[in-house]
């Protein structure tokens, strides 16, 4: 529930925007910042709250995590002013980076290895992969029927539901390790992810601006700061060794590719059904959900895929089957029909993804010690945000370059699509190569945990 929520949130306004705009007089980088405010902030802050989550304790910080985003849901959806609403989404993002890596952390100690894990680790993956296209659909029904602010207010019922669980179920658990915080190392790879996202989204209108390049440089330069000053502390927000194991670096490689593919495609394809198709808010939300309920669908024969092959040919095969339904998609024509042009390549996209989203949590995770899984289920949420931070950036310069220069409100041809898709094909083939090549994660019904894995401390 909790994986839905902070997944969907990254696109339930995206349907909405056309009215937020009317409504509270947003500018046109006011209506940028409804999304990009979310994304920087979780983004930014996901590793600081990873290690919070394992020294402060995870039941806590998934608490005060979901008690924050509740109260930044409640004002976003009470805002008088863009100002207001971009702000709350800001704090929805802060919060987010708290609740993210407590819950999957969680996930990763209560199931420390076999079968189980596996099944617990489908599961969140199949909520993590659909949550993009449940968000546009949900968006496109509140917009319709109760408003945009619904969008956010809807939140609250999931947050009530978050404490209520928390509180019955859950046990307390952190890190059994001693030591400093890590300060200049939370310090450096806040500023450093937050640079380089806002350096991507200004990025969006032009790659070679003095104050695009500034933030980009200034990004990577504090992010390989941020490396040399974890190889030197004793007690690091991100221990390295989490980046050394090749199977895991393949991982989050193929996880930023699917972060750039559904927050950066999907904003678009919801343009697309909107502005070509001409369909309502209500069914272009509808319209998106094959791709998640095909998704859902082939989970169960991803599972036992996984559990017999391995994460390397599930995760290949998937990626490759994905590409495949985006170069369907983006043969698209201005008067083809919903039915013959995107059903099919949607529904193809969405089994692909079955077999990388079902394993890919797993796999990111597998070996990881108790008392380093909050910074790395950090990483491995951080990448789906800045991973969706550089696709939308590079998914808006093919569509402009495509498209002649016109905006997505403006376009009224195909060709601007055409390349996102293809884009995002080539996204897709450039991860099943690195998968192919770096991923040699078993069967999960072999042993996995790690030989040094550290044995944990249950508190309270």
């Amino acid at each position: 529930m909790t994986q839905l929520v902070i997944v969907l949130d990254a696109t339930i306004v995206n349907v909405a925007l056309p009215e937020v705009q009317l409504e509270l007089g947003l500018t046109d980088s006011q209506r940028q910042w409804v999304i990009t405010a979310y994304v920087l902030a979780f983004g930014s802050l996901l590793l600081l709250g990873g290690r919070l989550a394992d020294s402060w304790g995870r039941k806590r910080s998934y608490l005060v995590g979901i008690i924050g985003f509740g109260a930044a849901s409640a004002w976003g959806g009470l805002a008088g002013s863009g100002t207001e609403l971009i702000a709350a989404r800001g704090i929805q993002g802060a919060f987010a980076a708290l609740l993210a890596p407590a819950a999957l952390s969680m996930l990763t100690v209560i199931f420390p290895s076999g079968r189980e894990r596996g099944t617990a680790f489908a599961v969140f993956g199949i909520v993590a992969g659909s949550g993009a296209a449940v968000g546009l659909a949900l968006g496109g029904i509140l917009t319709e029927f109760a408003g945009w602010r619904w969008c956010l207010l809807v939140n609250l019922v999931f947050t009530a539901l978050g404490i209520v669980g928390a509180a019955k179920f859950l046990k307390e658990s952190r890190t059994s390790s001693e030591g400093g915080h890590d300060l200049w190392g939370g310090i450096t790879v806040t500023l450093g992810f937050g640079s380089l996202v806002y350096g991507l989204t200004l990025a969006e209108d032009g790659w070679t601006s003095t104050t695009t390049l500034a933030f980009l440089a200034l990004g990577l330069g504090l992010l390989a700061l941020f490396v040399v000053i974890e190889a030197k502390t004793a007690h690091p927000i991100l221990p390295l060794r989490i980046l050394r194991d090749r199977t895991r670096a393949g991982a989050f490689f193929v996880q930023a590719v699917i972060g750039a593919v559904y927050i950066g495609s999907t904003l678009f394809q919801a343009y697309h059904l909107q502005v070509v198709l001409q369909l309502s808010p209500l069914v272009a939300g509808f319209a998106t959900l094959p791709m998640a309920v095909s998704t859902m669908a082939m989970a169960s024969l991803s599972t036992k895929l996984f559990q017999r092959f391995g994460g390397r040919y599930v995760m290949t095969a998937g990626l490759v089957i994905a590409a495949a339904g985006m170069l369907y998609l983006a043969q698209l024509t201005l008067d083809g029909s919903y039915w013959a042009e995107v059903l099919p390549g949607l529904l193809l996209v969405g089994v692909g993804l079955s077999g990388v989203v079902v394993p890919l949590q797993n796999v990111a995770l597998t070996g990881v010690g108790w008392n380093d899984a909050g910074a790395a289920s950090a990483v491995v949420n951080s990448l789906m945000q800045l991973g969706g931070s550089i696709g939308l950036a590079l998914f808006t310069a093919l569509f402009i370059g495509a498209s002649g220069g016109q905006n997505t409100y403006e376009a009224t041809g195909v060709e601007g699509y055409a390349a996102v898709y293809l884009g995002a094909a080539a996204a897709l083939l450039a991860g099943a190569v690195v998968a192919a090549a770096l991923i040699r994660t078993p069967g999960v019904s072999a042993p996995n945990a790690s030989a040094h894995e550290t044995h944990h401390v249950p508190v309270g």
